[in-house]
């Protein structure tokens, strides 16, 4: 994981503009979402491994999948990079049975901190850069 430097750090805005803009490019509500917390995720490859990571808390309402996002705002966390390589297989720790095959199938990573090339930081820099343009920049 490597922190960015970013002027979108600790800047509150409605998120459900956010949720639309970011996802014009590129950005997904991440799936470790909860309804005080959650973070918008970017790949930066084709095979899913290296990601642009913007987190943030919720200041105002809630997030609910079920609900419109009205009166939600969110304050955003330091952006980072993030970089998962994957053992391929099964994992050949998995319990057997329904619910163990359900959860524990998939291999954990080989090194969830694995090193960060630093093509892959430039480019995640180009694209915080595209998405701190669209936002006003606090003085």
């Amino acid at each position: 994981m490597r922190e960015l430097d970013s002027s979108l750090t600790s800047q509150v805005h409605d998120y459900g503009v956010s949720r639309q803009l970011l996802s014009e490019r590129g950005f997904t509500l991440g799936g470790n979402w909860d309804y005080d917390h959650g973070s918008f995720d970017c790949a930066l490859d084709e095979a899913n491994l290296v990601w642009l990571r913007l987190p943030f808390e919720v200041t105002a309402g809630r997030l609910d999948s079920e609900a419109e996002p009205m009166d939600t705002e969110i304050r955003f966390g330091c952006p980072y990079v993030l970089k998962h390589v994957y053992n391929e297989g099964l994992d050949d720790s998995a319990r057997a049975g329904t619910v163990g095959g359900l959860i524990n199938q998939f291999s954990a990573p080989v090194d969830p901190d694995d090193d960060i090339e630093s093509a892959w930081i430039d480019k995640a820099r180009r694209k915080l850069d595209e998405v701190e343009a669209i936002y006003p920049r606090h003085g």
